[in-house]
């Protein structure tokens, strides 16, 4: 079988050796040696001053509305995983969608204050894929009617814009650690903000409002990392330039093999250093699409539809209609794309669409 993607997983020796450390310790938990360890590399690495990991990618979203959102409305994209738009109600809040650019699948900028009212708080925008929302823009909008920007970063691990971590921009950006992703520790995520102020309640508010054993800043919840999962990060962490390398080289026989006559890629942001994260093709029709992804699940390749159905026509949102984002969604599917994916299979499956399409 042929899955949309493969959890890296590093030597088991290596592994072992750090999960040694935590039993040495007899320390599981509660921000451990191994959790201090990875949140230093890791912003050695990005070129970071602050940084909370966490025991997934949704606390962070959740504990920034929670921060942040005042029960307001959020200004959001309905193209994304569904933990955007479910950690907004979640959390109090309501979603107020704005559609999508045609070609980088982010929010489209250019709609976001036609849909600031006096309710309006924050705005939460997904970079897709991997791939830059137009950050400048929506600073100045932010800036100009006094709200908080929150960018759900959950695929832009070693994503970098104008020479920065992606990370860098927003009141608070978010990342996802999941076994899917580029970088993991098997489930994780992480949140940052370049704010003193904002560090410290988002640090209080992931370890149960915390300040010592028996005082407290204020309300909080657990989102705390394991040393076990912390010990899967540093295992993984040691091969990142070859699972990106790996990826890239998936990527670019995916661009150079198949026929882009009647298959759209996304377009990545200028002035990006994009990760290789996922391979997204837009099919020219649904249609297209459901045969296409038959005939490969039939020859034991399985792609994904990220993201389908648009998030504004779930079944719990009262959503306007998006045009773009439900077009799109219903003609988008993910290539399989992870590290050890033979040339074999990547031949038969350009074969397979190009044949379907052609």
């Amino acid at each position: 079988m042929i899955p949309v993607t493969k959890a890296f997983l590093p030597k088991i020796e290596t592994y072992t050796k750090e999960i040694q450390r935590a039993w040495n310790n007899q320390w599981l938990t509660n921000r451990g040696e191994l959790v201090l360890e990875l949140e230093e590399k890791l912003k050695k690495r990005l070129s970071l001053e602050k940084m909370i990991i966490t025991n997934n990618g949704t606390i962070p979203i959740q504990i920034a509305l929670k921060i942040l959102g005042n029960n307001g409305e959020i200004i959001t994209t309905p193209f994304s995983y569904v933990a955007t738009t479910s950690a907004i109600i979640w959390e109090n809040c309501k979603p107020v969608f704005v559609d999508i650019h045609p070609e980088y699948l982010t929010i489209d900028e250019s709609k976001i204050e036609s849909a600031i009212t006096n309710k309006t708080t924050a705005i939460l925008a997904t970079h897709v894929f991997g791939n830059p929302c137009n950050v400048e823009v929506i600073e100045a909008i932010a800036k100009k009617h006094g709200l908080k920007v929150i960018y759900d970063a959950a695929h832009c691990f070693d994503v970098y814009y104008k020479n920065k971590s992606i990370f860098n921009y927003g009141d608070v950006s978010t990342c996802s650690f999941h076994a899917t992703k580029l970088f993991h520790t098997a489930e994780g995520g992480a949140m940052f903000t370049n704010n003193q102020e904002l560090f410290h309640k988002l640090f209080y508010s992931h370890n149960f409002g915390h300040n010592g054993p028996t005082d407290f800043h204020g309300l909080g919840i657990n989102g705390k990392i394991s040393e076990l999962q912390a010990a899967m990060g540093l295992s993984v962490l040691v091969s990142i330039e070859e699972i990106i390398l790996e990826r890239k080289k998936v990527v670019k026989y995916y661009n150079k093999n198949l026929d882009f006559k009647r298959l759209k890629k996304i377009k990545i942001r200028k002035d990006t250093n994009w990760n290789y994260s996922y391979y997204p093709v837009i099919f020219e029709s649904e249609d297209e699409l459901l045969s296409t992804l038959n005939v490969l699940n039939k020859n034991n390749i399985f792609p994904r539809r990220y993201f389908y159905p648009s998030l504004n026509k779930i079944n719990y949102i009262d959503g306007n209609e998006m045009p773009v984002s439900e077009l799109t969604a219903s003609r988008i599917i993910c290539l399989p794309l992870y590290v050890g994916l033979l040339e074999d299979d990547l031949k038969m499956i350009c074969q397979l669409i190009n044949q379907m399409i052609g």
